[in-house]
């Protein structure tokens, strides 16, 4: 059976409980647990499943009504109860009130519990097992090593078989003269773990003692006064698992025989509730939500304690980002095949060769017709195209002979090259895109800077989202690459922002040995700020270049994040077929806290004629992902060309096995602005989307 039709078996047990205890669906209580059901059968179908979602809900209702009118008896339902407090509080007293007979010895002046027992009746149909355990110490530090014993035995004894429901009980007549038992909490919290929690319930014993006075002299009202002493508790709880998300369910139960009786002999508090059965309600609504949980395996994804620390990094993100991550080179080296392509074309001597032309005005070229000006343009682009290809190919040889120029003076030439050496002169970088101001004057001269020959590029970084009148830096930029030995290449490069509150940096640097008829090795070191932690990512790759249009590259991670460490390994293949086609195979695994992905993606890259003057391309990419007994398949395709003159078009898009993807189209040019009008139909669309999710939703929760 899929977790679905579990979980439908599941609400309908919960359903005929509720007949039998002559309880309505519409108590509040019922209806939490009811929409909570519902909402995480949502989250673990899908939006493809949401009407069968819907359809089996009221299949439950009816299949409950049904069972309990037949007088179907089989119910295979039972609940498991731990019973932890102080000595005193009333613990075996409440399992005899239960059960409506002493099934345990109780004893108002000495601890009567001296042993772990459980205690097995049935309450209204429902089978119940007690576990009653002795007492704890109130906290001192006598006591500290003695109600530890008694934990760790508690512990050893529920390893077997773990409770469903978990009772802690507290005096409400004690709690307003002042509570001090943290020292106890605490300890509860370190032996049992923050787990305990989820399935705790606050019970309050004597609840019909008599109140305290108030200022006024009279005594305080009921329901403040409970709700005062419960957030004491509550908020004990929260700093012993440092988490203020949690809250525990409050039960208030009152054991003296004196206590008021309703007409039909039942127990009642002061407030008029019958408490019996709200305490079987609440146990079983609490086994039922802890079901579901399991069933769906919620309680690995939910851990108390403080936000920062539940933040670790997913294994699926780490492995696709250590797959995407290329090796480090010489970064004054073109991209792989970019030489050949170029030294293998004629370009400089076909532009050399071209007749001149006559670069006509604006007026003469209004005056032409619309197959001249066609015929001009395209004369116009392939020359552009031509002198593009040579100065590439001129600055491809220049960096070859600058290489072998190196080499010599490696060699003991250096006082003849000496001379040759002249600095370069420092020139300005372009200056930054920076967004509408109300300021007079244009502020782009604050983040102008030069590069000269200095080995260290600073810039500054621009907050786009900054105040008129304002500097407006985010943050310093700092980069630099050098060649620091022959054939060994160092890079690095950061980003810095600070003020008064946050600091954050990133930081990539890299070391590489290049062979020029061999293989490349590489080493790097990643830094990245997570709110006040750091990640360190330690990378190493080895390229390998078998054959002439074939490269295989395979490299090594380590992540160490929080004390917690993730290893990765992964192997890539490059297979370069002519000038204008590329494949990329690559596969690999993370493996980090007891868990582990592994996944490959495979892309095809088709290119434009001419590439790599015209970046026109087609990209396919098909990816595998495993995790947690889980593969996701996914496919993608980007794609970049000019469909017309003066205008360039992007269209990429992905979409996986758990039907998501996404679909992004962008263009840019200056001769058709009319096409931007596209822009409003785009978030007219995005708008009545919204509306209409926001419509779903609202009937959704009518549903339940």
């Amino acid at each position: 059976m899929d977790p679905l039709a579990k979980i439908e078996d599941l609400q309908i047990t919960f359903l005929r409980l509720l007949l039998r205890l002559g309880q309505s669906q519409d108590n509040l209580l019922v209806a939490k647990v009811l929409y909570r059901m519902h909402l995480a059968t949502l989250i673990r179908a899908g939006e493809s499943d949401l009407k069968r979602v819907n359809l089996r809900n009221e299949r439950a209702k009816t299949i409950a009504r049904e069972q309990e009118a037949s007088g179907l008896q089989g119910l295979d339902f039972s609940i498991k109860i731990l019973v932890l407090g102080k000595t005193g509080v009333g613990k075996s007293a409440t399992i005899n009130s239960m059960f409506d007979q002493p099934k345990t010895e109780t004893n108002a002046f000495q601890p009567a519990t001296d042993c772990i027992q459980e205690i097995t009746g049935t309450v209204h149909g429902v089978k119940v097992t007690f576990i009653d355990t002795p007492g704890f110490l109130p906290s001192s530090s006598s006591t500290m090593r003695r109600n530890r014993k008694v934990m760790l035995s508690v512990k050893r004894f529920i390893r077997r078989s773990p409770p469903d429901v978990v009772l802690y009980f507290e005096r409400l007549d004690l709690l307003n003269m002042g509570y001090s038992d943290f020292p106890l909490l605490k300890l509860m919290t370190e032996v049992f773990g923050t787990a305990i929690w989820f399935n705790t319930i606050l019970v309050m014993t004597h609840s019909s003692s008599a109140l305290p006075e108030g200022p006024n002299g009279y005594p305080v009202n009921y329901e403040s006064y409970v709700n005062h002493c419960t957030d004491i508790v509550q908020q004990y709880i929260h700093q012993a698992v440092s988490d203020s998300r949690l809250e525990n369910p409050v039960l208030l139960v009152e054991n003296d025989p004196r206590c008021k009786r309703n007409f039909l002999g039942e127990n009642i508090l002061p407030n008029g509730q019958v408490w019996k059965s709200q305490f079987l309600l609440l146990c079983i609504c609490t086994k039922v939500l802890g079901d579901a949980n399991k069933l769906f395996e919620f309680q690995d994804s939910i851990e108390l304690g403080q936000v920062s620390n539940n933040q670790l990094p997913s294994l699926p993100h780490l492995l696709s980002s250590f797959l995407r991550h290329r090796s480090v080179s010489n970064s004054a080296e073109p991209e792989i095949g970019i030489d050949e392509i170029l030294l293998s074309e004629e370009a400089e001597e076909e532009y050399d060769q071209l007749p001149s032309i006559q670069i006509l005005t604006k007026s003469q070229f209004k005056k032409l017709t619309k197959s001249q000006k066609k015929a001009y343009l395209d004369e116009l682009e392939y020359r552009e195209t031509l002198y593009l290809k040579k100065q590439l190919k001129e600055e491809c040889l220049r960096q070859k002979e600058s290489k072998l120029s190196k080499e010599k003076s490696f060699e003991g030439n250096d006082g003849d090259d000496a001379e040759n050496n002249v600095a370069p002169e420092a020139v300005p970088l372009p200056d930054m895109a920076v967004p509408p101001s109300f300021d007079s004057d244009c502020p782009v001269h604050r983040y102008r800077c030069l590069v000269t020959n200095d080995l260290l590029l600073a810039r500054p970084v621009l907050d786009p989202h900054g105040w008129d009148h304002d500097v407006g830096f985010d943050g310093i930029n700092l980069e630099t690459a050098l060649e620091v030995k022959n054939n060994v290449f160092a890079s690095i490069a950061g980003q810095m922002s600070k003020d008064k509150c946050d600091f954050s940096i990133q930081s990539e640097c890299a070391v590489a040995y290049v062979d020029p008829v061999g293989p490349t090795y590489s080493l790097g070191l990643d830094l990245q700020s997570t709110g006040k932690d750091l990640m360190y990512n330690v990378h190493s790759n080895a390229k390998l270049r078998s054959l002439k249009h074939n490269f295989t590259d395979c490299g090594i991670s380590l992540t160490s994040f929080r004390n917690k460490y993730y290893v990765g390994a992964k192997l890539e293949d490059t297979i370069l077929v002519g000038k204008r086609v590329k494949f990329v195979m690559n596969t690999g695994l993370m493996e980090g806290s007891g868990q582990l992905a592994y996944g490959g993606s495979f892309e095809a890259c088709f290119r434009g004629r001419d590439y790599p003057v015209r970046n026109d391309n087609l990209s396919l990419t098909m990816t595998a992902l495993s995790f947690r007994k889980e593969t996701v398949l996914g496919g993608g395709f980007e794609s970049e060309f000019r469909p017309l003159r003066g205008m360039r078009l992007s269209i990429n898009g992905n979409i996986n096995s758990q039907k998501m993807g996404q679909v992004r189209v962008k263009m840019s040019g200056s001769d058709h602005v009319e096409i931007a009008l596209v822009a409003v139909f785009s978030i007219f669309k995005a708008l009545l989307r919204r509306k209409a999710t926001g419509n779903r939703d609202l009937e959704a929760l009518e549903g339940v």
